[in-house]
């Protein structure tokens, strides 16, 4: 009997043994180490996070740099847009035609731009009643382009422009084809003027529409020291 009552005392013991094994398994008090390991692991995790993010950042930002760059690069490639003044370009190898290029500049408000020639032409070199002088050789060769010894000037800001000569042989001087051929005139209004002792203006100023190949060339006209400019401009309705 006593027996009995020891193996049923062994028997409660052991379940109560495995009882309270399986609930500290189940739902009991973490050890130190295992709380140091996940503690360990969360920061990781969060450290890991807080990396990406900020790489994110970082390269969203540069990807807007870079944009704004390229934004930047392409607005300064763009030409820049049609200007609106009026500039007055002449070649005057006795000075008449200076004088008239700025009593227009003077009344139209406009620039002025003096096309000079390398070699500067003579007195000797103007004589009409030499066969040999060198403008009449020039006006004979319609293929001559005398080099221009003016520096190049930029047209980016005009949209008007009154270009001015002297009538040699009937005909515009050479130097001014060799002008007209070096520029762009697209989308600006050209008006020819010339002076002379008596020629008018001719075939002078299709020629060097037909030379330039670009620009809205008007009619041009023969003008004088004593020509109302003003009214002149006034009819034409482009500037002034």
């Amino acid at each position: 009997m006593a027996t009995n009552k020891r193996k049923r005392g062994l028997a409660l013991l052991l379940m109560m043994a495995v009882l309270l094994f399986t609930l500290t398994a189940c739902g009991g008090k973490p050890t130190s180490g295992e709380t140091t390991a996940q503690t360990e692991a969360a920061s990781q995790a969060s450290s890991a996070e807080t990396k990406a993010a900020s790489q994110q950042g970082q390269t969203a930002s540069e990807a807007q740099q870079a944009a704004t760059t390229a934004d930047a690069q392409q607005s300064a490639d763009k030409p820049a847009s049609g200007g609106t003044k009026t500039l007055v370009v002449y070649f005057s190898a006795t000075g008449t035609t200076k004088g008239v290029a700025e009593q227009i500049a003077s009344v139209s408000g406009a620039d002025t731009y003096e096309i000079t020639a390398a070699q500067t032409y003579t007195e000797a070199d103007l004589n009409w009643n030499d066969t040999n002088s060198r403008t009449t050789l020039e006006q004979n060769d319609k293929s001559v382009r005398p080099a221009i010894g003016s520096e190049t000037i930029s047209l980016d800001a005009y949209s008007t422009i009154f270009i001015g000569y002297p009538i040699w042989w009937g005909e515009e001087p050479r130097i001014m084809d060799t002008f007209v051929e070096s520029y762009d005139f697209t989308g600006k209004t050209m008006i020819p003027f010339c002076t002379s002792g008596g020629s008018g203006i001719g075939a002078s100023g299709s020629n060097l529409a037909a030379n330039a190949k670009t620009g809205t060339w008007l009619e041009g006209t023969r003008l004088s020291g004593s020509s109302d400019i003003k009214g002149w401009i006034d009819g034409l309705g482009v500037a002034g």
